[in-house]
């Protein structure tokens, strides 16, 4: 059985410049083009070679012909923000979007997974590293086809939303994606075609686990990961849609059965914060964690535990900035509700002018950073405090990332410690069953 092609966006752009390094056609006129081309967005249309259309494909004439895109963003609104060319196998395809041209790779599935694991960690992770995040990259992205086509075949409107007087409520997912089945950055797998360095033993892991999936016995689980989870992995729910899934719930970082303090409450979540227990993610082995850090994720040292300190007119600033509404100067900051791991999924904004509920954790992720706050797992200090408005804000947060399912350098921990994949994978997703679908 033949492995899926998958359609993955990359950018959406006004101009775009790609070069054909070996011999596509266009399918619509049927002409063969190499070489360098360029694509504008005029007026809804796309203009290519002087005539204009709502989409173009382009399709290689040979399995190992590649294109490379010009100027691809990546970490899009993170802190090592950047751009960089990158070259891709398979298909390109160029859909007149609302705000420019959508650029779409469509690739095997298999192909995609080879860049992904080398674009998401180090190529030269260990294997029983890479083989976990192998099958959970493969999981994922067949879960989120076969969501997408649930989705489109509902009448009812996927909603992600929920704003009234005392609150807004918003979670960001791949449903936001309409067009192709998953996009190209950390908003759903990083994947940078073959531009990011892939090795031997990244193919072989990609061999070796071909078609291996992760399922909860109905059907193919929607794995999550991020870079640290801080000691506890968070439940779905509380950073996505209100849907439990029971392979994606709290999980003790560590080898050891250690009592873990219920840090839903506030003051467990206080003293779990500004400690550093004993986890697998808990590591400074620069040997560890060049596995999982690419050399741009490499800039962040610290994500255990970590500090963040603004101003009072800093964090004004930024709040009114990235809400969008003018609080005045910030009162204070408080958790109204946590996760099992600590993280933040409801947080009151006082100010002097008015208050709001935010929440899921990446919104309020969003609104308290330039970037991305490492995670919503933290807790406040507030210095200087006169007539009840505080001059200095401390933030003091635990772990990377939303902290739901494989905690990556937690994983690459376990497999330096000599778990195989199938038990670091048993590990983060509690009750699921590696299963091979093709």
């Amino acid at each position: 059985m033949e492995a899926p092609v998958v359609n993955v966006g990359i950018l959406t752009e006004k101009a775009v410049s790609f070069v054909f390094n070996a011999e596509y056609v266009h399918t619509e006129t049927g002409t063969f083009l190499t070489g360098e081309q360029r694509a504008l967005f005029v007026n809804g249309n796309i203009v290519f070679n002087g005539k204009l259309y709502k989409e173009i494909f382009f399709e290689p004439t040979s399995p190992d012909a590649s294109f490379e895109l010009k100027a691809v963003t990546i970490g899009v609104q993170f802190h090592w923000q950047r751009q960089e060319d990158q070259r891709f196998y398979g298909a390109l395809n160029l859909v007149a979007g609302k705000e420019g041209i959508i650029t779409i790779n469509q690739v095997d599935a298999e192909l995609y997974l080879t860049s992904v694991i080398s674009s998401e960690m180090s190529a030269h992770a260990s294997k029983e590293l890479l083989k976990a995040h192998a099958v959970i990259s493969r999981s994922w992205l067949l879960a989120q086809v076969e969501k997408s086509s649930i989705l489109s075949a509902s009448e009812k409107k996927y909603q992600s939303y929920y704003r009234d007087r005392e609150q807004l409520i918003r979670w960001y997912d791949r449903e936001d994606h309409t067009l192709f089945d998953v996009c190209a950055d950390d908003h759903c797998q990083r994947y940078q075609g073959i531009t990011r360095t892939s090795t031997p033993i990244v193919e072989q892991v990609i061999r070796e686990t071909r078609g291996e999936i992760l399922t909860d016995g109905k059907t193919i689980c929607d794995t999550r990961f991020s870079k640290c989870c801080g000691g506890i992995t968070e439940k779905f729910e509380n950073c996505w849609e209100p849907v439990p899934h029971s392979y994606l719930t709290t999980v003790k970082d560590s080898q050891y059965e250690i009592k873990y303090p219920d840090l839903t409450n506030e003051a467990n979540a206080e003293n779990w914060i500004r400690t550093s227990p004993e986890a697998f993610c808990n590591t400074h082995d620069s040997a560890i964690l060049k596995q999982v850090l690419n050399n741009y994720d490499q800039e962040t040292t610290d994500f255990y535990r970590w500090k963040v300190e603004y101003t009072q007119k800093q964090l004004s600033e930024l709040i009114h900035r990235k809400s969008g509404m003018d609080f005045g100067q910030i009162q204070d900051l408080i958790p109204i509700e946590r996760g099992t791991s600590g993280r933040i999924v409801k947080l009151k904004i006082i100010g002097t002018r008015q208050s709001l509920i935010i929440g899921k954790e990446l919104e309020i992720r969003r609104t308290l950073s330039e970037t991305h706050l490492y995670s919503s797992a933290f807790i406040v200090d507030k210095k200087e405090v006169s007539c009840d408005i505080p001059q200095r804000f401390i933030l003091t947060g635990a772990g990377w990332g939303h902290g739901v399912g494989l905690c990556q350098i937690g994983a690459a921990v376990m497999g330096a410690k000599g778990y195989n994949y199938k038990q670091i994978l048993a590990h983060y997703f509690p009750g699921a069953e590696v299963e091979k679908r093709y």
